[in-house]
This record gives structure tokens, C-alpha cells and sequence, in this order.
């Protein structure tokens, strides 16, 4: 597809038939932590390669627990807006986008409540602790994401 400034995204001689059907009309999306570990939140689009299988994530500690559950509902939000963007009038995908929103952002505060900001705009305005550690790259058993 090319962009024309007068009329937008245009297919310029492509059937439009080609881009009808990329998604079904009745997208089932699956939990957000199975999205997570395989890489889409769409229960008919997963297909795995081969006999491969991806990785069950198992945190070591409630802290480490916590991350996945914000990475996880993260990845979520992130899949289904693209989602939305294609298919902005489903009802289903707005109100799970929703509901995914609201859970990532009670996991974050939190996190920044029990361990510290996750970015530098969460700086608790009585200390700067963006510094304290582990550090996600650090070799220890607190954190092993990186």
C-alpha cells in the first residue's frame, strides 16, 4: 500500500478482496498471560513452528511475579490496540483493551509501591530512588528479566 496525500492509503491496483478476511469477524482472544509466553492474543492465530513450544515463565519471587504480571497485561494492551486500530467498532476488543488497562496500571502502582519506580517519571518526591537496586540486569536471584 502507498500513501496518497488526497485520499489516504490506497492499494493502487491490488484486489481489495486480498485485504478483506485478515482477521475473522469474531476475534477470540486468549488470557493475557498465555498471549504473553506465545506471542499473540489471538486464540486461532498462534501456530507454532515444527514441534517447537514456547517457554512457561515461572517467577522465583513475588517480586519477580509482579514484573511478569505488568510485562504480561503490558503486552495485552499493546496487542489489542493493534487490533483495535483495524477493527475500532468490536465491542469485545474495547472492553477487554479496557479491562487490560486497568489491571496493568493497578500491578504498576503497585510495584512502585512495594519495590520502586519502574521509570524515572515515578520518583517518589522524597527521595530519589531511581538508583536503589537490583537493577533488572543484574546477576542476582531478585532479577532476572534481562
Amino acid at each position: 500500500m502507498l500513501f496518497d496525500d488526497n485520499i489516504g492509503f490506497t492499494t493502487y491496483g491490488i484486489p481489495q478482496e486480498l485485504f478483506s478476511g485478515l482477521m475473522p469477524d469474531n476475534i477470540t482472544i486468549t488470557s493475557p498471560k498465555e498471549g504473553f509466553m506465545r506471542g499473540n492474543m489471538y486464540e486461532k492465530e498462534f501456530k507454532p513452528y515444527k514441534n517447537y513450544t514456547y517457554k512457561i515463565l515461572k517467577p522465583t519471587n513475588k517480586r519477580n511475579e509482579l514484573l511478569m504480571e505488568i510485562m504480561m497485561y503490558d503486552f495485552a494492551v499493546n496487542d489489542l490496540n493493534l487490533s483495535l486500530d483495524l477493527h475500532p467498532d468490536d465491542e469485545n476488543l474495547f472492553k477487554a483493551f479496557k479491562k487490560y488497562m486497568a489491571l496493568a496500571y493497578e500491578k504498576e502502582m503497585e510495584y512502585i509501591k512495594t519495590y520502586g519506580p519502574l521509570q524515572l517519571d515515578e520518583v517518589s518526591a522524597t527521595k530519589y530512588n531511581w538508583l536503589d537496586d537490583p537493577w533488572p540486569w543484574n546477576d542476582t536471584e531478585e532479577a532476572k528479566y534481562v
